[in-house]
């Protein structure tokens, strides 16, 4: 299904205020205040955050499109695992030194633009594993006033890949013009089978096995990935309260079309809390296979 581009570097891509044209000329990234990543197949930094397919509302389309208002994403899984009033720091800041100094519990945040990432240990080596498997987007690792690990909490955040191409529309955008032609652009809803739910599945299983995680692992994603991945999983998931081996599945979608120079908000669309074995479960087993017979049907109709 083709779509449009509906944020260009943060603002609408019709956008002509003097913030949306430096963010353009700049390549830069509203919602982090630094350069975009988001890269196209030859290296060219694309801008693009969020697509409108013809036939539905906006898509989030690049994870960083999620960290609006500074990281209010992390906020709101630090307030429901660790309770309000905790100030978030970046990890490497929380040592014990350090924390002493501060004399006051506090959450360590690991993660890229806040020190460094945390790699999942994959297999022990003498099974045949590596040393790391995947990296996990997010740890908030809560600290107590000594300096001492508490708990800690794993996030994932995933938008959707797009297929096609949108460059014809984007040059036309950065040229200060309008665009009328036809974008290829497409979103890869696929990628829910292939790459983001059996991710899920296994850093759901190794976290559960880590005492201190006692909220299990928070995955958030635009809302249309989310009725994606619902949708995969039969949508029969029983749900339960935050635990060990639980995933919390959080929504988010931008807000309605703001005036020029402002960007547009990050609405929160609500949350599930299931088991990672539900979900293996109906991943494996889904619930909602089409009907017997519909190769048949396909070959039959091509003859």
């Amino acid at each position: 299904m083709a779509s449009n581009i509906a944020e260009l570097f943060g603002y609408s891509p019709d956008d002509q205020s003097p913030e949306a044209k430096k963010a353009r000329r700049f390549s830069k990234c509203p919602f982090i205040g630094a350069t975009c990543t988001k890269k196209l197949s030859d290296g060219t930094i694309s801008g693009v955050c969020t697509l409108k397919p013809v036939t539905s509302g906006p898509v989030i389309c690049c994870p960083v499109r999620l960290y609006a208002n500074d990281y209010q994403v992390l906020k709101d899984v630090a307030v429901q695992s660790f309770g309000p009033g905790i100030d978030l720091i970046i990890g490497a800041d929380a040592g014990r030194q350090n924390i002493k100094k501060r004399h006051k519990p506090c959450i360590a945040v690991f993660g890229k633009r806040w020190g460094k990432e945390l790699r999942l240990p994959s297999r022990a080596k003498n099974a045949g594993g590596s040393r790391g498997a995947y990296f996990v987007d997010w740890i908030l690792a809560h600290v107590d006033a000594a300096g001492k690990l508490i708990g800690f909490v794993a996030i994932e955040v995933q938008s959707i890949d797009t297929t096609g191409n949108y460059q014809a529309e984007r040059r036309a955008y950065l040229k200060k013009g309008s665009f009328s032609g036809k974008s290829t652009a497409g979103l890869n809803w696929e990628n829910v089978n292939k790459r983001i739910l059996p991710q899920i599945i296994y850093k759901g299983h190794v976290l559960r096995r880590e005492p201190l995680c006692q909220k299990g692992l928070f995955f958030i994603c635009p809302t249309p990935v989310y009725n994606k991945i619902a949708e995969r999983l039969g949508g029969n998931l029983a749900k339960i309260h935050q635990q060990p081996g639980s995933v919390t599945l959080m929504r988010y979608d931008i807000g309605p079309v703001s005036p020029e120079g402002q960007i547009r908000s990050l609405i929160f669309g609500g949350q599930a809390t299931t088991t990672v074995d539900q979900v293996a479960l109906a991943f494996t087993a889904p619930s909602n296979l089409p009907p017997a017979g519909v190769y048949e049907q396909a070959i039959i109709a091509e003859l």
